[in-house]
């Protein structure tokens, strides 16, 4: 069965930190490019930033320089350190995963909620100002 299990949420003040966890099972977690997406109240879910197996990463614009996403391929742990946190950064975070076999880097689309199969049932983060 696979499960994609978010944690690392919270509350945070703007410039604040916080690092969330995906902790996967189910599938050779090695194998499958990742992603953590965000949902505010109102909004569509957008990408934040795609990991392929071996590591490449493709980040949003709004993040870049801010966030760092990591992989533990051992521990099948996806992370998202994320500095600087401002009120706009505010929203349902979600891991998510789709099986690259080839481990191709595809930046047209991984920030594409389309793209994944399989995802996690989120954890909340609020940035006050």
């Amino acid at each position: 069965q696979v499960q994609l299990v978010e944690s690392g949420g919270g509350s945070v003040q703007a410039g604040g930190s916080l690092r969330l966890s995906c902790v996967v099972s189910g599938f050779t977690y090695r194998m499958y490019s990742m992603g953590w997406f965000r949902q505010a109240p109102g909004k569509a879910r957008e990408g934040v930033v795609g990991i392929e197996p071996a590591g490449t990463t493709t980040y949003a614009d709004s993040v870049k320089g801010r966030f760092t996403v990591s992989r533990d391929n051992a521990k099948a742990t996806l992370y998202l350190q994320m500095n600087s946190l401002k009120p706009e950064d505010t929203a349902m975070y979600y891991c998510a995963a789709v099986w690259n076999r080839d481990n191709s880097y595809e930046p047209s689309v991984a920030l594409t909620p389309a793209r994944y199969r399989y995802w996690g049932q989120g954890t909340q983060v609020a940035v006050s100002s």
